[in-house]
């Protein structure tokens, strides 16, 4: 069944999509940016790097990150982090909702095309 993946241009730099959205969900998750970098087989600068990013496109932090102590650092979501998710997320459901039927009639398409090797060896007989 075809899928939708969504990635929103909120201006000529700054974008989200399911990568960032699956990131601060990590994070909010392990409580860590290394953590959720792992978890997405990122390493910690390139997780830091789009945390960054969403904090400069949005002009406050996305992420507070706490330095170690006897228990080590970590990080957690601000309001801001939290609502960016409920709001992509949100999103998403409308698109897919609306993309569903048209989503379907292609997979419909795809079910009653002969197969493109078959036609070619009919042709050739």
């Amino acid at each position: 069944m075809p899928t939708l993946s969504l990635r929103i241009d909120l201006d000529s730099d700054g974008r989200i999509g399911p990568g960032k959205i699956e990131l601060l969900e990590k994070i909010a998750a392990f409580g860590s940016i290394s953590a959720a970098g792992r978890a997405m087989d990122m390493s910690y600068r390139r997780a830091w790097e789009l945390v960054e990013e969403l904090n400069s496109i949005f002009g406050k932090a996305v992420v507070e990150s706490q330095t170690g102590g006897r228990k080590g650092g970590g990080a957690r979501l601000t309001v801001l982090g939290l609502a960016l998710i409920a709001r992509y997320r949100a999103i998403e459901r409308a698109a897919v909702d609306a993309a569903a039927p048209h989503l379907k009639a292609l997979q419909d398409e795809i079910a009653r095309s002969p197969d493109v090797a078959d036609s070619a060896a009919a042709s050739e007989a």
